[in-house]
């Protein structure tokens, strides 16, 4: 909390002896506003109701030793600067004084000019204090602003980042026209897993910005081989196994998208080692492209190709089940088994739908989650 310098220069006296207090009070109050009390207790209760730049207390009081108010201010009026009067004969107090924060210790007797001199550079001190604290604030305030706005900025270029990629996947399906739609399928089917599986935020967009890109190295594969209507040989299956490695190549020095890449030039790797490019094997294959793998099969089973129509899904996960181990990773099978199959067609059906200019991926799929749990909540 910020506070300003007080305008008002509260002084606090506490002292048993009324005369005493009653000079000190008439001296000091021509210079500042004074308060007074006549017992520790007395004094808790005013510190609680306002607080004070400057307290001056004797060491002993009746009952009270003033050095049991430092740990009191320390909790609640922290930058209260404390003053102790001691006796002259008092060694030990003074020490103890000091060593428990005490500000100054003045004994007695004193002089007025002294105690008026020592409760100047108090007030002092609690005004360099209340600066400090202002700047303090005033940085952290700053600070955040400016993160908020930095936020905000990295927000939009991310904005714009997944615009031109949606364009490009869309204009990249053109060359494929049997797997048209298959990109944004894959990326909220692989999110919807993702939040199953508890993957954090940074996960979750290179998963979904390299899902939207898996097949971007297609770009590298010629249109013969690509769109080839029969059964490619064994040259043309060579030159369709790279596109993995094509597409890390465009992306590799895009530093927003290296974590993606890894998720595309890994996405038709197998858990068992027997997938390509590099032949990786179980948790060294990125844990967005096992997802995404589970993903993308799922949907090339239930979508309808030219040749066949899709099948349903208890066949499909039947299918899924049969390869857990060898081709999928057995913890992203048994993530799917736990998605209800409605949403599996609501992702599908959105996929079919008319899209908003700026829809975000992320955001229908967590909205989704989020709509599930509030369900099963109140069920």
């Amino acid at each position: 909390m910020f506070y300003d310098i007080l305008s008002e220069k509260n002084l606090l006296l506490i002292d048993y002896n009324s005369a005493r207090q009653k000079l000190l009070a008439s001296y000091l109050g021509k210079k500042y506003h004074c308060d007074e009390a006549d017992s520790i207790a007395a004094a808790v209760e005013k510190i609680q109701q306002k607080e004070y730049a400057v307290i001056v207390t004797s060491v002993m009081q009746p009952q009270f030793n003033g050095l049991e108010l430092i740990p009191f201010l320390q909790k609640f009026s922290p930058r209260s600067v404390l003053i102790i009067i001691s006796e002259s004969d008092s060694a030990g107090n003074t020490v103890r004084a000091f060593r428990a924060g005490a500000f100054e210790v003045i004994q007695k007797p004193f002089e007025m000019k002294k105690i008026e001199t020592t409760i100047a550079r108090a007030f002092e001190q609690y005004e360099l204090v209340s600066l400090k604290e202002r700047y303090q604030y005033h940085l952290e305030e700053l600070v955040a602003e400016r993160t908020a706005e930095l936020d905000k900025a990295l927000e939009e270029i991310e904005s714009s980042y997944r615009a031109t990629l949606k364009a490009l996947v869309q204009a990249l399906e053109t060359r494929d026209f049997e797997t048209h739609g298959h990109s944004e399928r894959v990326v909220t089917f692989s999110l919807r897993l993702a939040y199953e599986l508890g993957l954090d935020k940074e996960l979750l967009r290179d998963l979904e910005l390299g899902a939207l890109l898996h097949d971007i190295g297609k770009i590298g594969v010629p249109d013969a081989v690509l769109r080839k209507p029969a059964a490619l040989n064994d040259d043309e299956w060579r030159k369709m196994k790279l596109h993995p490695l094509h597409g890390q190549k465009i992306l590799r020095n895009i530093a927003f998208l290296e974590g993606a890449s890894r998720v595309v030039s890994q996405h038709h790797e197998k858990w068992d080692g027997t997938g390509y490019p590099n032949g990786l094997c179980g948790e060294d294959i990125h844990i967005g492209a096992r997802i995404f793998s589970v993903a993308d099969a799922f949907d090339a089973m239930v979508s309808d190709r030219v040749y066949r129509k899709g099948c349903s899904y208890e066949a499909a996960l039947a299918e899924l089940e049969k390869f857990s181990g060898t081709q999928f990773d057995p913890q992203v099978i048994e993530a799917f088994k736990q998605v209800p199959k409605e949403d599996w067609t609501i992702l599908r059906q959105r996929s079919l739908a008319e899209k908003q200019e700026n829809f975000s991926f992320q955001t229908f799929v967590a909205e989704l989650v989020y709509a599930r749990r509030q369900m099963e909540m109140v069920h």
